[in-house]
């Protein structure tokens, strides 16, 4: 029966990770045979979203057997948090050895996702890691042989792909509510409290984070590709760093200690936030983490500003803008296509009269508790000589949009439920969409158009199959 549990389960993984799920990976497993599960990485996504959550959502459906970090104090912290009883090591392959897991997550700083990714499907395990995939080109290679060489399957954490609010536009475009797509306006305003929480973070460093191209952008990538239904072919860009870092006026290695506190604007207090004390502070001894690193800080090399034109290979343009110093936090973007025209957007405040905390936004969308809170956004629908259409729809705002939810219910309750607009993403939605930002760093450097078929051998293709 275990074996058989586990072939069921490998070949559902299988599917899904081609987005084609057709029998659910958790079939054979329930309160007798749960799904195996080990965690590497235990920061505050690792230990809330693929942690604590699951464990409390899905308790008949999986156990955590293992945690690892290379932060030990952090490793006790998260087991305490997330509610299990199980062994925690900073030795991956051992852990691996000892707990014969089901299912790897990788939740990991993004420069090693690669390294987890490729150790987890080579011990003959299945793997899902958080978003980016990884950070340049050489590791999105490894990656692909690795799952190549081996019988197991990546899946790729896109969360953003499944809120209403995102989903909606998906459906028109679908439709072919306004013929075929010819270009695209799309402008993400990360406000400056979220903004700048990357620039005191490792997130800072092009060497962890791979810039917000990569980290954060991978999101926005990843919903251009699936809503135009085609892969990218080239990117040119433009980008500089030039409101954080060495432009601040004074700095500090980080807040704590700072001698500009009254004066600093990005000032950040986390002695007032208990889980952070906790997760952080009591653990910096064990590797030198400063969680409230100052965003002023000489060694910052990321861009804070960023625009990219991406040519599809179905011949779609997309002109494509990151801010991250903005007054308010949210996103618009536009659709032209041969017979009509689609606007959204979301959280822009003077559009809807209203006067949001742009503090505490962030935080609301990342919360995965807040049932009741609901909003309801427009989508316009022009169709060229007719009037246009108004479409309200109405979407969580924790959770990112509801998607968190959507996202984890198809991996561990439904996935062999019908995905009409394949929202299940797998390892070719995972590099088509840091290959984009890749580029776009290339192009920065180069100042030349980067092609997308240069970087790994995954070519693009005008219609996703």
């Amino acid at each position: 029966m275990e074996n058989q549990s586990r072939r069921k389960f490998l070949h559902a993984i299988s599917m899904l990770a081609a987005g084609a799920a057709l029998t659910s990976p958790l079939y054979g497993f329930s309160a007798a045979k749960k799904l195996r599960i080990v965690l590497v990485g235990t920061g505050v996504r690792g230990t809330s979203f693929w942690g604590k959550r699951l464990v409390e959502q899905y308790p008949d459906k999986l156990q955590f057997v293992g945690l690892c970090d290379i932060n030990p104090g952090r490793l006790e912290f998260a087991k305490k948090f997330m509610g299990v009883d199980c062994p925690v090591s900073t030795d991956f392959d051992k852990m691996l050895k000892e707990q014969k897991p089901d299912l790897v997550i990788v939740t990991t700083k993004d420069s090693t996702h690669h390294e987890f990714i490729i150790k987890g499907l080579k011990a003959g395990h299945d793997v899902l890691t958080e978003k980016p995939l990884t950070i340049d080109e050489n590791k999105c290679q490894q990656i692909l042989e690795a799952e190549r060489a081996s019988n197991k399957k990546l899946i790729v954490g896109f969360n953003y792909r499944w809120g209403p609010y995102v989903t909606k536009i998906k459906e028109l475009l679908h439709n072919n509510s306004i013929g075929p797509i010819t270009s695209v306006d799309f402008n993400w305003y990360l406000n400056v409290h979220h903004g700048a929480s990357y620039f005191r973070r490792w997130h800072g460093l092009m060497n962890s984070g791979g810039s917000l191209w990569v980290h954060k952008a991978t999101h926005h990538f990843d919903l251009l590709n699936w809503w135009l239904d085609s892969d990218p072919e080239e990117v040119f860009a433009y980008g500089a760093l030039e409101h954080y870092g060495k432009n601040g006026p004074f700095r500090a290695a980080n807040c704590r200690p700072c001698e500009h506190k009254s004066e600093c604007k990005y000032y950040w207090d986390i002695t007032k936030s208990s889980h952070d004390m906790r997760l952080y502070v009591d653990n910096e001894k064990y590797d030198g983490y400063l969680r409230d690193g100052c965003v002023y800080r000489n060694e910052i090399d990321i861009y804070d500003k960023m625009s990219a034109q991406i040519k599809y290979a179905n011949n779609t343009v997309v002109n494509y803008s990151l801010t991250t110093y903005s007054p308010f936090e949210g996103w618009r973007i536009a659709f032209n296509g041969q017979k009509g025209r689609i606007e959204a957007w979301t959280d822009i405040p003077f559009l809807k009269n209203e006067n949001l905390d742009q503090e505490a936004l962030h935080a609301a969308e990342m919360n995965q508790n807040l049932k009741e809170d609901t909003q309801v956004e427009p989508v316009i629908l022009f169709k060229n000589w007719e009037d246009y259409k108004t479409i309200n729809v109405t979407s969580e705002r924790g959770g990112h949009g509801g998607g968190d939810k959507r996202l984890h219910d198809r991996i561990f309750v439904n996935p062999n439920g019908a995905d009409p607009l394949k929202h299940s993403a797998g390892l070719r939605d995972g590099i088509m969409s840091v290959l984009i930002g890749i580029a776009a760093r290339k192009s920065i450097q180069s100042g030349k158009p980067v092609q997308i078929s240069s970087l790994t051998d995954v070519k693009p293709s005008a219609n996703r199959m």
